[in-house]
């Protein structure tokens, strides 16, 4: 059996397996240890040395998703028992609950203007990719360039001017606000993606659609779409990832209807300090949509990375 001098070797392969391995461990810790964090009580979570093995507990929870006040030893005695374990929990630190917390309506934000700025970076990059690819536009490649150079200047360079014209035109702390400046941020990285994705597609397959009787619209939305579905899963995940992280221009240009949960989860003050399990459990569960959304497209966010990288 002979083998390609270009296959590796097999302390190759264990020494790139190791690495792989190295990498991720480095990669995820911070992560597991945030999520262990959010089941510490408040002592445990900044004790010295740091406890690794602890007795869990879902006050960082109960912290997040309630607002509470301390009540005196004799008030305390007055109530009735606690109707849940969540009253229990409060308790045990001489407080009650008074009612919920505002990170549910944080992240119902976050939720709204990140998935609202990437259907629409994605519409409007779709359309805008495919008239890059299959017609013949003037300046076609300054055009480009120009999108492309929106990239390279940091969007917080221009928060000041963005703040005034946001406050003149009354989009401030509003979600239709949020939602159109991600979308000019990440529609350059849309447009640039999925051109060459859509370049790879042969125009063969729409002008036998364009023969058989469909219309330049009908060969886009049944042939062209369907086979530039991995690239524009791939590219949704990347402009999410930023609508849903940002945090510059949400803490400049929000306060509160329009509040996303980057700036809001810094703000969780607990009695005497900062509520550290509960700033934990905040992160934890705002990262679940990402990674739910990126597991539901993993297969085709390999296949779009990877895209037109190998060519016969």
């Amino acid at each position: 059996m002979s083998t390609s001098v270009t296959d590796p070797s097999s302390s190759q392969k264990w020494i790139a397996g190791t690495l792989v391995i190295a990498y991720a461990l480095i990669t995820i810790a911070p992560l597991i240890w945030i999520f262990m964090t959010g089941f510490k009580t408040p002592p445990d979570s900044i004790s010295y040395p740091p406890k690794v093995v602890f007795e869990p507990s879902l006050e960082g929870y109960v912290n997040l998703f309630t607002t509470r006040t301390r009540l005196s030893e004799a008030e305390l005695q007055a109530l009735p028992a606690p109707d849940n374990f969540a009253d229990e929990i409060v308790r045990n630190r001489g407080m009650v609950i008074v009612g919920p917390s505002r990170f549910g309506e944080r992240f119902l934000n976050s939720v709204i203007i990140g998935f609202g700025s990437t259907f629409l970076s994605i519409f409007l990059g779709t359309l805008a990719a495919y008239a890059f690819s299959r017609f013949k536009i003037p300046f076609t490649d300054d055009l480009m360039f120009f999108i492309l150079s929106t990239r390279m200047m940091p969007p917080i360079a221009v928060a000041i001017p963005i703040f005034l014209m946001y406050r003149e035109l009354g989009l401030s702390d509003t979600h239709l606000g949020m939602i159109l400046l991600y979308t000019a941020v990440n529609i350059s990285l849309a447009v640039w993606l999925l051109k060459g994705f859509i370049d790879e597609i042969p125009r063969e397959y729409e002008e036998a659609a364009l023969i058989d009787g469909y219309t330049r619209f009908q060969a886009f939305y049944k042939v062209v779409l369907p086979q530039a579905a991995t690239g524009i899963a791939s590219t949704a995940i990347f402009c999410l990832i930023f609508a849903w992280n940002e945090y510059a221009f949400a803490v400049l240009l929000t306060s509160g209807t329009a509040q996303t949960a980057p700036p809001f989860i810094p703000t969780i003050i607990g009695i005497g300090g900062l509520d550290w399990p509960a700033v934990a459990a905040g992160a934890t569960v705002f990262l679940l949509p990402v990674m739910i959304f990126t597991i539901m497209l993993r297969k085709h966010l390999l296949r779009g990375i990877t895209f037109g990288a190998v060519r016969k």
